[in-house]
């Protein structure tokens, strides 16, 4: 493959990608990283300035960007950010299922409706964002689909039950709309970050002593993630450079997952 060949595996020039949760953290890093690659970009998310900022940024980059409001636990509005996207856009080639949330207790003291709130939003989101999207990218000859999963579909941790739960679950979801929708030539991966420096895991240090301390002890790299570390794996998943990549779930985790 020459130099040419390998610009174009990777670029998205005409390509239009949605990212839930997109308009900070580990969204906004793989957004960031794609709208540099030629793509424009759908910012779906609830908070309407938030989201205004990260389209400026993203425009900033000579992106084509917008942002669509959407509650990713509601069916009707999930529908409607495809819809739209669509509508604005043109088409959808793209989908990044990145929006996310956690409730830091033992399962014991994790009440139902905290349980429910934390799977709605991590795991249903990404199959119905997912089923959404299926009839437009089967239509237009096929697409990409990005799931964020987490180093918690990996271990566990007795302060994230429904959150582990959730992201061991967007693996096995990925899994199998991989092989179900591999004929439409939708390929569907995961990544799996590992302790990304964004607003979750500054709550996380807050609430979880000597955590930040634990966490670089264990990562061979050395220090905590940032959002361009997301960038390039995005743009890969993203682009023709992975037509023959599906089902997987890469780790994104400076080597933490490999440390014994």
């Amino acid at each position: 493959m020459g130099a040419t060949d390998l610009r174009r595996a990777f670029d998205l020039t005409g390509r239009v990608a949605v990212v839930t949760g997109g308009n900070g953290g580990i969204g906004l890093g793989m957004a960031r990283g794609m709208a540099a690659a030629g793509a424009s970009i759908v910012v779906a998310g609830r908070n309407r300035d938030k989201s205004r900022r990260a389209v400026r940024e993203l425009e900033d980059l000579g992106a084509k960007a917008a942002a669509i409001e959407v509650d990713v636990a509601d069916e009707a509005s999930v529908n409607a950010l495809v819809r739209d996207t669509v509508e604005r856009m043109g088409r959808l080639d793209i989908l990044v299922n990145n929006a996310g949330m956690n409730i830091r207790k033992p399962a014991h003291e994790l009440a139902l409706a905290e349980w429910r709130q934390v799977l709605d939003t991590n795991l249903t989101s990404a199959f119905m964002a997912s089923r959404a999207a299926h009839p437009v990218m089967k239509r237009q000859g096929g697409g990409k689909i990005v799931n964020i999963g987490s180093m918690m579909s990996i271990f566990g941790a007795a302060f994230a039950p429904a959150y582990a739960a959730s992201k061991g679950g967007i693996v096995q979801l990925t899994r199998s709309m991989a092989n179900a929708w591999a004929p439409d030539h939708i390929q569907v991966n995961a990544v799996l970050p590992g302790w990304i420096d964004t607003e979750l895991t500054t709550r996380a240090r807050q609430e979880v002593p000597g955590l930040h301390e634990r966490v670089l002890a264990r990562i061979p790299e050395g220090r905590w993630g940032g959002m361009d570390d997301m960038a390039g794996v995005a743009v890969f998943l993203a682009s023709p450079a992975s037509d023959y990549v599906t089902g997987t779930a890469i780790p994104v985790d400076g080597g933490y997952s490999i440390h014994s």
